[in-house]
């Protein structure tokens, strides 16, 4: 069964925020020249709330591990996409980028159990 999961994260951030200001502190940019920026709503970490929630992923290469204990809670509960199996996006994006099939690339064989 296929999990929209860029949608449920969407909506659950939106639920979330609920309209609550958002304030976001520049970290760098990435190889794109786009922003990296760690955001907040009343204290709390949104990228860390995503995490602990199974909503996102930790990406250690812009993280350099800080999400790491709340992508272990998460998984350890079972929350989120951590309720089944997936493909980690950047190895997604990068079968594609080799000329693969979505269908392969995102093939149960690939993904992480």
């Amino acid at each position: 069964m296929q999990y929209r999961c860029g949608a449920q994260a969407a909506n659950s951030l939106d639920a979330f925020i609920a309209r609550r200001p958002v304030n976001c502190v520049p970290l760098s940019l990435d190889q794109y020249g786009r922003t990296v920026a760690t955001c907040s709503v009343a204290g709390r970490d949104l990228g860390e709330w995503l995490v602990r929630n199974g909503l996102a992923l930790d990406w250690p290469q812009y993280s350099k591990g800080r999400y790491h204990e709340a992508q272990r809670e998460a998984e350890r509960k079972g929350q989120g996409l951590w309720k089944g199996s997936y493909v980690e996006p950047w190895l997604y994006r990068a079968c594609i980028r080799a000329h693969g099939e979505p269908s392969a690339c995102s093939d149960d064989a690939n993904a992480h159990p």
